[in-house]
């Protein structure tokens, strides 16, 4: 008999999308005795005679199975979901009106009146705690993750052992949430105690067992739980102990001068949907979702926002991930977008900006700091003459590393720039710099006591300038230095009307949208064929401007 018990006690965690009314709980308590042991291995040997053929011993297994029972020895009780079963002690209690003090308690009086009138009471050992019960289970309060001899439980465990969590069915009320003063500065002791305590929406519901002595029922010592259910508003159902599905039954010892031995049973007898009630959910889950989805697109609409014709709206979502290899701590990073001939923004479009300032960390050999400083850039692109066969350039973005210490002095640690890539997705840059510098050491010696370095006056000398006219640009004497580098993600979209259809895009001529969005390159085959689709085009326009009576005679002649 031992070696079929349970001992795994712990509890187990499902989930289900089902509403939680239709949950069924079956319990089956039973008194462990002599008699009951006896009965049990004949009935097991009934097992194995029947399995050789041989005579079965119906009438000695009758009479040794109800030999020395009781009544009560043995109950089968199926409970549902937030089901209440009067206890003989609750019982006793809500019989008399006097003792009823709240509306819960008249309540339970009305009903154990009903109960005695029809006699339809279906327990008298199994009965439940619901989650409008003022009941807490002293196992969990004084279940502690550490086993020491003289464990003391900290302020932490002890309220959450006798929080009252809230019901699915309240909501937290607006006036609740404070308006004003959402950070604390200065909280107190008393208000870091009592804002450490989680309060889960969650109800609770135990299963109870009355293990007295026969006769003796009603006592709250003989009070055992059998088993707790715990369900969120996620669905997730908390079962301790787990059902006893194919595992063996649970052994509970009572306490006192008699100890008793019980066993029982927990299991799961909700009932399982047919195939059709699944079919017929599934259909209205489908449709519940296509009405959602409709719903969520009468709100979107169906108008997509398209740049004009001819125009390729170019958007860039990028961060400054990080910066390596530089002289000094404490980092910042000015950046600017510089557009080329024929791009242009909005108004309101911020084409430069400044990082925080970061502290570097040691990787291995090199100091990194790490921004992860978002931005984000939106230009258009409008090709005013179609007939230039170069392709357009792409906007830049500028950057200048700079240093800050203590005591306010900032120091110019490198130049670079970034060219925005051509083709759209995205992309993971590593950008080089350099610093001007001045010969001698004075200015080395300027640069480490009071700060300050050698400047670009033009930024955008580190590429070559916009106001640069001629064809080549010579930097003959200029110092510079090599210093570190700068890690840049970007994530580039290009949006035009060129870009939706593939098919057409194939069939009419090539234009510079198409080359922006990496689909063709310009040729010359493309600009004559257009060339003479354009002359043919305004010969038949002249021709049919032309009267009727000039053409007749020009045919006849």
């Amino acid at each position: 008999m031992a070696e079929s018990w349970s001992s795994d006690a712990g509890e187990s965690v499902y989930r289900s999308r089902d509403s939680v009314k239709n949950l069924k709980i079956r319990v089956r308590i039973q008194r462990i005795t002599s008699t009951t042991v006896f009965s049990q291995k004949i009935q097991e040997q009934a097992a194995e005679q029947r399995e050789k053929g041989l005579i079965e011993l119906s009438t000695f297994n009758t009479q040794a199975s109800s030999a020395g029972g009781r009544p009560d020895d043995e109950e089968d009780v199926t409970v549902g979901w937030q089901e209440k079963l009067f206890s003989q002690f609750e019982l006793d209690l809500f019989r008399t009106e006097a003792a009823c003090q709240s509306p819960l308690d008249r309540q339970y009086h009305n009903e154990i009146l009903q109960l005695e009138k029809s006699g339809t009471r279906k327990n008298h050992r199994i009965f439940t705690y619901t989650d409008y019960d003022r009941y807490t289970n002293l196992e969990e309060h004084c279940h502690s993750v550490t086993t020491p001899e003289m464990h003391t439980p900290t302020f932490l465990a002890e309220r959450m052992s006798n929080v009252r969590r809230r019901r699915q069915e309240r909501r937290i009320a607006e006036g609740s949430i404070p308006k004003s003063r959402l950070i604390t500065w200065d909280p107190s002791e008393e208000f870091v105690k009592n804002s450490h305590v989680i309060n889960t929406p969650v109800q609770t519901m135990h299963i109870m067992g009355d293990l007295g002595p026969y006769g003796k029922l009603g006592q709250r010592e003989n009070e055992y739980v059998l088993c707790t259910l715990r369900v969120d508003s996620n669905g997730v159902i908390t079962v301790k102990p787990d059902f006893n599905s194919c595992k063996g039954p649970y052994r509970l010892e009572t306490e006192g001068e008699k100890q008793e031995l019980w066993s029982y049973v927990v299991e799961n007898v909700s009932l399982s949907m047919s195939r059709e009630e699944q079919d017929r959910e599934q259909r209205v889950h489908k449709d519940l979702y296509i009405r959602h989805k409709e719903y969520l697109n009468s709100l979107v609409g169906q108008d997509f926002e398209m740049p004009p014709p001819g125009i390729l709206r170019l958007l860039v979502n990028g961060e400054i991930v990080s910066a390596q290899g530089y002289e000094y701590d404490n980092l910042y990073i000015h950046y600017f977008f510089e557009l080329p001939n024929n791009w242009s923004s909005q108004p309101f479009q911020q084409l430069s900006g400044v990082t925080q300032t970061c502290s570097t960390r040691s990787l291995g050999r090199e100091n990194v700091a790490y921004f992860s400083y978002p931005f984000s850039c939106e230009a258009y692109f409008r090709k005013e003459d179609e007939s230039e066969g170069s392709d357009p350039q792409w906007p830049v973005l500028y950057f200048k590393v700079l240093s800050l210490d203590s005591w306010q002095r900032y120091r110019t640690e490198g130049y670079g720039y970034l060219v925005i890539p051509a083709t759209p997705g995205c992309h993971t840059l590593t950008c080089a710099t350099w610093r001007p510098v001045q010969s001698g050491t004075v200015a080395e010696l300027r640069r480490f006591f009071i700060g300050g370095s050698p400047e670009l006056e033009d930024i955008s000398y580190t590429r070559v300038p916009g106001t640069f006219k001629g064809e080549r640009l010579s930097r003959f004497g200029f110092c510079s230095e090599s210093t570190g580098s700068v890690t840049f993600k970007l994530h580039c979209i290009q949006h035009s009307r060129a870009f939706i259809d593939a098919n057409a895009l194939r069939k009419r001529r090539r234009s510079v949208l198409d080359r922006l969005g990496g689909f063709s390159q310009q040729s010359s085959i493309y600009n004559v064929l257009d060339a003479f689709q354009k002359a043919r085009r305004r010969m038949q326009e002249a021709r049919e401007s032309l009267p009727q009576d000039l053409l007749n005679s020009t045919a006849s002649a």
